[in-house]
């Protein structure tokens, strides 16, 4: 084998063990994000087991072989060290309350000799998969949740730019994104399969480095009011 192969062979070793090994919690004050494996699955059976229609734009697994489906799905992204999927879980009395992730982490080929050259870190992700019970809603679970997510990936990661796109049907979505500091971007048409498989047009937003003390400081100030 090449050396430039073994080296690029070593160096994807090293990331999916980071990636598959040593993400830890991410914990706050009320909830905390823990790695998402098996033996949360009858916690996210539970989680999303309330009214339909809160998942209207939303794809939530429902019941035991969507939930085995998704966690499974979820692990191989791990692996491939594209995705960290988390179950989020209530500090008080350990009940999962749904699913986020990280996930398109992307690394960027910097040249030799640029300072971000070799990391193992993303340079760039985005923030999705998201999903709470209808008891978590308005509790600051996921205003939470982005906090501590967004604070790994500019703090931890020293990320360039984090996105989120929503269904451009999802207005209330929209809104969150757009009040936690999101910037608009524009429409992706045909983006991805929405949850009532049709193609979906998506709003994306993103936040970027510079922007992320105001963003923090608005989290931090809504967490507070809830």
């Amino acid at each position: 084998m090449p050396t430039s192969a073994r080296l690029l062979g070593g160096t994807a070793h090293r990331i999916l063990t980071i990636v598959t090994q040593s993400f830890p919690v991410l914990s706050g004050s009320h909830i905390r994000l823990e790695p998402l494996s098996r033996s949360h699955a009858d916690g996210l059976v539970a989680a999303s087991a309330g009214d339909a229609e809160l998942y209207r734009w939303s794809a939530v697994p429902v019941g035991h072989d969507a939930v085995n489906r998704y966690i499974e799905t979820a692990l191989a992204w791990r692996d491939a060290g594209t995705a960290q999927a988390f179950a989020t879980v209530r500090n008080a009395d350990g009940a999962v309350l749904g699913a986020t992730r990280f996930f398109d982490m992307e690394r960027w080929a910097w040249p030799e000799g640029h300072a971000r050259q070799g990391r193992r870190d993303p340079d760039v992700c985005e923030i999705g998969y998201t999903w709470l019970a209808h008891s978590a809603i308005r509790t600051g679970a996921n205003t939470e949740a982005k906090l501590l997510m967004l604070t790994h990936a500019f703090e931890v990661w020293d990320a360039l730019r984090v996105c989120l796109h929503t269904d451009a049907r999802n207005q209330r979505s929209q809104a969150a994104i757009e009040r936690i500091g999101g910037k608009f971007e524009g429409v992706l048409r045909a983006h991805r399969l929405a949850a009532d498989c049709v193609p979906r047009d998506s709003y994306r937003y993103s936040i970027v480095a510079a922007e992320w003390p105001a963003v923090k400081q608005k989290l931090s100030d809504r967490l507070q009011r809830s």
